[in-house]
């Protein structure tokens, strides 16, 4: 007997619900081949670019009392082969970016406290030479997240801090956080440039930018790698700031599950 008002069966429905999935894995498993050729077959030609680019310059290098045509071109070559560097830089960013969209997840209880320690080691090379203080509440929650990825996000945000502190003696950073049932506030507060409020629906967007390149270097695509990271994880990323004042960055995560308690074994 055929349903009421000829509303689909369950096993239609079912059918559909599997062939949308079935879509959708193959749009995904499409757009990642599609990128992943985009940076394969792009980073030839570039390679082509900034090694002819040297080569040229040596050439014209090894001109006796070059004239100024010729100093002009060197400068031409010097820009030509910066561009195809940051090129290069961007073929990666957006790789690393589809990696983190397709990674397989294996959220396990990590310890936030040495998650944070974890990602400071890998930025020690930026702390040389610059007076940081560094704060790492104790006590700090622990998070239900894939420890790979979250030390990939913690390490992005961090060396933002340390990025837009340059100019401040002593740049001061700290990270808190608190639990608040299932979840844990996270927040990175530093004493850095800040930014406008006003542009901060900018911030995620990747290749964007809120400072110049000469004050600042890097891609503006470290923000939108977190926020990725974030989102696979149930988690929420927001940033507030002010111009000369500072930012905050705050992480709203899922809290780990309590460690299960194995009952005592009976007599």
């Amino acid at each position: 007997m055929a349903p009421l008002g000829g509303a689909p069966s369950a096993d239609a429905l079912h059918a559909e619900l599997e062939q949308a999935r079935r879509q959708l894995a193959e749009m995904a498993a499409a757009q990642e081949a599609f990128m992943r050729r985009v940076v394969h077959d792009l980073r030839a030609p570039l390679r082509h670019v900034t090694s002819y680019g040297a080569l040229v310059r040596e050439l014209l290098g090894e001109l006796a009392q070059p004239p100024e045509q010729v100093l002009e071109a060197l400068d031409c070559v010097a820009t030509m082969e910066q561009s195809a560097r940051r090129m290069a830089a961007m073929l990666e960013a957006l790789r690393t970016l589809s990696e983190a969209e397709r990674a397989p997840l294996r959220p396990t209880r990590v310890a936030l406290d040495t998650a944070v320690r974890g990602a400071l080691d890998t930025l020690a090379p930026r702390l040389a030479g610059r007076a940081v203080q560094c704060t790492v509440d104790e006590g700090l929650p622990a998070l239900q997240a894939d420890a790979a990825q979250l030390h990939v996000l913690l390490v992005q945000l961090l060396d933002n801090a340390l990025k837009f502190t340059r100019n401040r003696t002593p740049a001061c950073i700290r990270v808190l956080a608190e639990c608040h049932g299932p979840r844990v506030l996270l927040r990175i507060e530093d004493n850095g440039v800040g930014f406008d409020p006003a542009r901060a629906g900018l911030l995620f967007g990747l290749f964007e930018r809120l400072h110049r390149e000469a004050e600042f270097e890097g891609l503006g695509c470290g923000l939108a790698l977190a926020r990725v990271i974030a989102r696979r994880h149930g988690a929420t990323l927001e940033i507030q700031a002010q111009p000369g004042q500072g930012c905050t960055v705050q992480l709203d995560w899922p809290a780990a599950a309590s460690p299960t308690v194995s009952a005592a074994p009976q007599a």
